[in-house]
């Protein structure tokens, strides 16, 4: 790893800081701009102001067109599904075919600039060529993750209002298919704001009952608008024009609907791949996340295939499809250097494969670098990352609102030096700060709310979907001139931010503000321990009281009993008594979402006995049983 005095990004950041305007008026040449921005920021629109107010692009143009005269046979898109057999491999001069007809597809079902299409699917080609066919004609696309539960979808139906749905049969998980014609039905039905038409891929592991009059067959309409020549131009849209809505987890129940333009968008993407991951035009990324979270949007889809990458799309896991070597073919196969991933998914690599048997199986060496994001790395997992690659592993910090990193270790500029448990510093654009219950800004080391000095970079969310007013109440209102994280941690005397938790994620006991997260860090050091999570539930006496829930690796054969009680003393050897922590509890799994974050806020509610509902998310419904049933044998 270079260096961190070699590193690039101290004069980086400051040039930034010192003139914002000018340094991304210079990173807004690297896109090709209808209108190029005389503007650069507008203060005074908006909720916090708008970039580039005055420019015109299209995104699909950037993505694809733009790159067929210099680097047309090059892939673009490789899909690789084991849960199928079926791999593709489409080049730039082959993507812009699919996309062109597509899009032509969508303006013959009535399809026009402005309007929004929900895109229901899998993780396979058609996919991504639905969100660019949307942005080459000017609508707004917004992804629902394929298989979301139908009460679900029908909200984001009703927020949405699109003129068309575009979805598959079905979905394919490691053990069943995934039906999601009917779950699609149904959300329909429920819907106040249902769509006039439905365009819909049936895949051959399981055919869909079409609705006379509303659904199109996906292959018949592409092939006939094929044969007739039919192929839509890029449309110019504003840069302030919204590319797409994805709707995240709102606090009422109502999904909040983030908003992303097209000129910021990629003015911020395309920065991002050369100066914090360190890509290079031609060579592979991968993202092994899916379309439905912004991961996948902003670096499955748009920011690899903006600056001349190919980009990878896997229908699979990373362990049982079929072993924990999935990762390590799908690299070595397919020429991969730069992988992103979640610490979720390399957790569970290691669980079943702890000495990385897998993988000395496959070549690795065109392999540079692993980035991880989504949730928090703990720091055992990261160094077992760094041991068995060889490689940089990188952890950086972002949201589904900022849409690119907040805070990264900067690969393309020299990275700096590793401080396990910290995401590093600071991207250029984001003013960060910690500051405590009152606003007021805390010193180094000392813990509280993470907050990001307005205005917020390009990229970023400029207001949540005809809500601005809820999008200033959420974000805007707790701290004014700030944007709230709703994140905590602290900064230390290198600069260096650690997120502890979500600010509910920072526990009480008896008048002392401890850390989820650290605590957590502490279990997951334990040998036999492949993941945790820890929560605080309630306590009559101390307020709250920590309960860790801890997975053991594959091939552990020591009592249980035994091993929560040196995790008991483990933590308060680390933390001290202060901790309080007495409840160690071993499980087979723990409840995530389908992008591998913990659901501890509901395991909270759980072990606290209050009232509760299943996350829309949740990838295994089981496995609240399952901790419930765990939390009633320890009496908890």
């Amino acid at each position: 790893m270079t260096p961190g005095n070699a590193s690039r990004y101290g004069d980086t950041y400051a040039r930034w800081k010192a003139d914002p305007q000018a340094f991304w008026r210079e990173a807004s040449r690297a896109i090709d701009w209808i209108k190029a921005p005389d503007a650069v920021f507008d203060p005074g629109a908006g909720p916090y102001g708008r970039w580039f107010p005055d420019a015109t692009c299209n995104t699909c143009w950037n993505a694809v067109d733009r790159h067929v005269a210099t680097r047309g046979a090059q892939p673009a898109l490789i899909y690789d599904s084991p849960v199928t057999g079926d791999k593709r491999t489409l080049t730039f001069a082959e993507l812009k075919g699919e996309v062109e007809t597509l899009a032509a597809v969508l303006q013959e079902l009535g399809v026009v600039k402005g309007d929004r299409v929900i895109v229901y699917m899998p993780m396979i080609p058609e996919a991504v060529l639905a969100m660019l066919a949307c942005a080459r004609i000017g609508a707004i696309h917004s992804v629902v993750f394929g298989g979301f539960a139908a009460k679900e979808l029908a909200t984001r139906i009703d927020d949405a209002a699109p003129k068309l749905i575009l979805t598959a049969s079905c979905g394919i998980e490691p053990n069943r298919i995934v039906t999601y014609k009917p779950l699609l039905d149904e959300a329909i039905s429920l819907s106040a704001a249902p769509p006039q038409s439905v365009l819909l891929l049936q895949r051959k592991q399981a055919q869909a009952t079409m609705v006379e009059g509303r659904d199109h067959d996906w292959a018949t309409r592409v092939a006939d608008a094929k044969a007739a020549g039919r192929a839509a131009p890029c449309v110019e849209v504003a840069a302030t024009d919204p590319l797409y809505v994805l709707y995240t987890s709102g606090t009422t129940g109502k999904p909040k609907g983030v908003v992303r333009d097209n000129g910021g968008h990629m003015v911020a993407l395309a920065w991002s791949m050369g100066n914090l991951y360190g890509a290079r035009p031609g060579e592979v990324f991968w993202a092994a996340s899916d379309v439905g979270w912004v991961v996948g949007h902003s670096y499955i889809v748009y920011a690899p295939l903006l600056v001349g990458c190919a980009t990878v799309v896997y229908e699979g896991k990373p362990v049982g499809t079929p072993d924990p070597g999935a990762f390590w073919r799908v690299i070595s196969e397919h020429g991969v250097s730069i992988l992103f991933t979640a610490p979720t998914a390399f957790r569970a690599i290691k669980k079943e494969d702890p000495k990385a048997e897998h993988l000395k199986r496959y070549d690795l060496s065109r392999f540079r670098a692993l980035f991880l994001a989504g949730e928090r790395a703990d720091p055992d997992t990261v160094q077992w990352a760094e041991d068995i690659l060889g490689t940089p592993v990188i952890d950086h910090w972002w949201q589904t609102e900022t849409g690119w990193a907040i805070v990264g270790n900067p690969l393309g500029l020299g990275a700096l030096p590793v401080k396990h448990g910290s995401p590093t510093v600071p991207m250029p654009g984001y003013d960060v700060q910690i500051v405590d219950e009152g606003g007021k800004p805390v010193g180094p080391n000392t813990m509280g709310s993470i907050v990001i000095k307005l205005p917020l970079p390009p990229g970023a969310l400029p207001t949540l979907w005809h809500a601005d007013d809820r999008f200033r109440e959420s974000y805007l209102a707790a701290y004014p001139g700030y944007y709230t994280t709703s994140d905590a941690g602290f900064v230390d005397e290198d600069g260096y931010l650690f997120i502890m938790g979500r600010t509910d994620d920072i526990i009480n006991v008896a008048g002392h503000r401890l850390s989820t997260g650290g605590m957590e860090e502490v279990l997951s050091s334990h040998p036999d321990v492949a993941e945790c999570a820890v929560i605080g539930i309630k306590d009559s006496l101390k307020g709250e009281q920590p309960c860790g829930f801890v997975v053991l690796k594959s091939g552990v054969n020591r009592s249980p009993l035994e091993i929560e009680k040196e995790i008991v003393q483990l933590v308060r050897d680390k933390i001290g008594p202060v901790a309080a922590f007495k409840i160690a509890i071993t499980v087979n799994r723990l409840p995530k979402t389908r992008s591998g974050k913990i659901l501890r806020g509901t395991m909270k509610k759980i072990a606290d006995g209050d009232s509760w509902s299943m996350p829309a998310t949740i990838d295994d419904p089981a496995v609240l049983d399952e901790i419930a049933e765990a939390l009633h044998q320890k009496g908890v």
